[in-house]
């Protein structure tokens, strides 16, 4: 058993080095990643798009979409490389951005006004599909089974843009409380930029909330499975989401209410779980470390439960800690939950990481993993050691974000990205004919700015081929929790 133990100690201390030995400088420009990862979004932008629209092979899309059901769900975002917008992910994405306006947009700069376009541009669409119609949330357009047959630019388009709706007789608690929450997030970070909107976000986010607690269901459990599945499916139900809801309706209104209905319904709701991983499915984590801050740095009482798994997340995450996991790190240092589409894994873990280590040095605290107490500026030297990886420093030497660096992948698998823009060659071109595109060996016609892809395998290796989408496909739900924690590095560098 020695040799064995031997090893594994070797390995604890190699990846100790590698995650947490500070750095004397910033390794990379922060700043100008911040500013492409949020140029990104104006690539994934659905609708009318605006006069000075950053993204400028893009045009206009989805314009008639809702009006064969007599409402107006034009806008929102795609929420990758296909021409869906998913209600589910993108609510996550408007949260995930708020959260990082309300956090970190001090550290923001001249970009603060860019990251809160985005913010608005995806809380303008949820705000449509959670109000046009009572008891309704529509939290679908265009039916993915149908999208996916086409290789098409969005501008062209013509496959059925379906919409799909929650109701109180078709519950949907996971999207209607994933939506609350993005409608009250976006409320936090509008707060003093634009009270009225603001007010306008709560008054809304109030309303589904109430549409998803007291009508509960998953959604992809229901009629909509055949939609949803397998593409965004529910899988770890609705109880995490309607805590995650509860917990942002309490910070944007600080209505006692909410904090009641969190003590009253959280063991029930999962508050009693570990969970090590935080995504669009999955709230869970999130939802701790965000009511640990009311714990750190208002001491609402009953919030002790939440600091301390909140700890135990974090502390796993932490070479030389008695629950570290080596076993959630590549050999070269990178976060890894699963193979495809992991980097959204390591986005999340990092914001949450910066986050975290901002409530806990606010309060004079530190993580308690057993017998060791791990301060805030470990939290944060582990989370730069991610950021820095996507942005180049890796086995592979290359920036997982596009248009970052000298080398980046230039095949994503991105209907938009991979053929030529609209602008470049007028003429339609037809579902079946933009399959050559995809199977293309050449790079993309179109630079997506900041997009950052699935990224790597557990080994660290990357093949920048169109077809491996689970390497080379760009979400929004990847790029919203890294502008916050890139807004934070930005802002605290020193070059």
């Amino acid at each position: 058993m020695a040799p064995k133990t031997a090893g594994r100690s070797r390995v604890l201390a190699a990846l100790h080095l590698l995650l947490l030995a500070p750095g004397l400088a910033a390794a990379f420009n922060y700043a100008d990643a911040l500013a492409k990862s949020i140029i990104f979004f104006e690539g994934q932008r659905s609708g009318k798009l605006p006069p000075g629209n950053r993204m400028a092979w893009r045009g206009d899309s989805g314009l008639k979409d809702g009006a064969q059901y007599n409402v107006d769900l034009v806008g929102g975002y795609y929420d990758a490389g296909d021409n869906v917008k998913f209600g589910l992910p993108m609510a996550f994405t408007t949260t995930m951005l708020a959260w990082s306006v309300a956090d970190f947009g001090k550290f923001m700069g001249g970009e603060l006004p860019h990251a809160r376009a985005a913010v608005r541009w995806g809380a303008d669409y949820l705000l449509k599909a959670a109000t046009s119609t009572p008891d309704t949330l529509y939290v679908q357009v265009a039916d993915a089974n149908q999208d996916h047959r086409c290789w098409e630019r969005p501008e062209d388009m013509d496959t059925p843009r379906s919409v799909y709706a929650v109701t109180k007789d078709r519950p949907g608690s996971d999207v209607a409380a994933e939506t609350a929450a993005a409608l009250a997030a976006s409320a936090v970070a509008f707060r003093r930029a634009d009270p009225a909107y603001s007010s306008r976000l709560l008054h809304a986010a109030m309303r589904v909330f109430e549409l998803a607690d007291r009508h509960r269901g998953s959604y992809s459990d229901g009629a909509l499975g055949g939609v949803v599945c397998p593409f965004y499916c529910s899988y770890s139900g609705y109880q995490d989401e309607l805590l995650w809801a509860a917990a942002w309706l309490h910070r944007a209104s600080n209505n006692a209410s909410f904090m009641s209905y969190v003590h009253a319904n959280g063991m029930q709701l999962g508050a009693g779980d570990d969970d090590f991983s935080f995504s669009w499915d999955d709230k869970r984590i999130g939802t701790k470390v965000l009511l640990a801050k009311g714990f750190l740095r208002r001491r609402l009482q009953g919030l002790q439960l939440y600091k301390a798994h909140s700890d135990s997340y974090i502390c796993s995450l932490v070479p030389g800690t008695s629950s570290f996991q080596a076993s959630q790190y590549t050999p070269g240092g990178l976060i890894y939950r699963q193979g495809g589409s992991n980097m959204q894994y390591v986005t999340t873990a990092t914001f949450l990481l910066v986050a975290y280590a901002r409530y806990l040095r606010s309060a004079g605290a530190c993580a308690v993993c057993g017998g060791r107490d791990v301060a805030p500026a470990e939290l944060v030297a582990l989370a730069r050691r991610q950021v820095d990886y996507i942005l180049g420093k890796n086995p592979a030497g290359t920036s997982y974000m596009v248009g970052f660096g000298d080398r980046y992948p230039r095949r994503l698998h991105h209907r938009g990205a991979s053929m030529p823009s609209v602008r470049a060659h007028p003429g339609r071109i037809g579902c079946d004919e933009g399959f050559r595109y995809l199977h293309s060996g050449a790079a993309d016609a179109n630079v997506l700015v900041g997009a950052v892809v699935g990224g790597p395998d557990a080994r660290d290796g990357f093949v920048d081929d169109r077809d491996g989408y689970g390497q080379t496909e760009p979400a929004t739900y990847i790029n919203a929790p890294l502008v916050g924690a890139l807004a934070y590095f930005a802002g605290t560098a020193k070059y």
